[in-house]
């Protein structure tokens, strides 16, 4: 059984399945994170959606270099869980199937080329403080402490 975080689904609401890849970034003891500032203002593990005939993995070096500008290596599973969430940015509702990697960063190559990203730098302790979302929170805790 998958883990669920946050609210549970609304009865008789449609939801449109939208699996992703995010990474628990670690480097010289701090998180890789990114900040979006739009449609709100929300810390949260780099990563988004598996696009159609992308793997998992492909996502995650994707959605990583978009958000943070930076390459990564040597991923490693971790765990996946479910959220249910409206997406403002598409205007749907969806069941959010998260896949859970850590991941090394290794060069910077750019800004962030992701709209309304930033990336920041903070220590495990901080990123349990700013994550936005219940998911990402404890697969910091489980991995970081």
């Amino acid at each position: 059984m998958i883990r669920r975080f946050g609210e549970p689904p609304i009865r008789g609401k449609s939801y449109v399945l939208r699996p992703g890849s995010y990474g628990i970034l670690a480097r010289d003891n701090k998180l890789l994170v990114t900040m979006q500032s739009k449609p709100y203002v929300e810390f949260q593990l780099p990563g988004g959606g598996i696009d159609p005939g992308e793997n998992a993995i492909a996502a995650l070096h994707r959605e990583v270099r978009e958000e943070t500008g930076w390459k990564i290596g040597a991923p490693r599973f971790l765990g996946s869980c479910r959220r249910f969430v409206f997406m403002p940015e598409y205007e749907i509702w969806a069941e959010k199937l998260c896949h859970i990697y850590t991941a090394r960063p290794v060069v910077k190559l750019s800004e962030p080329t992701e709209p309304f990203h930033t990336a920041h730098w903070m220590n495990a302790e901080q990123a349990l403080a700013l994550l936005g979302n219940e998911g990402d929170q404890y697969f910091v805790d489980k991995f970081c402490f």
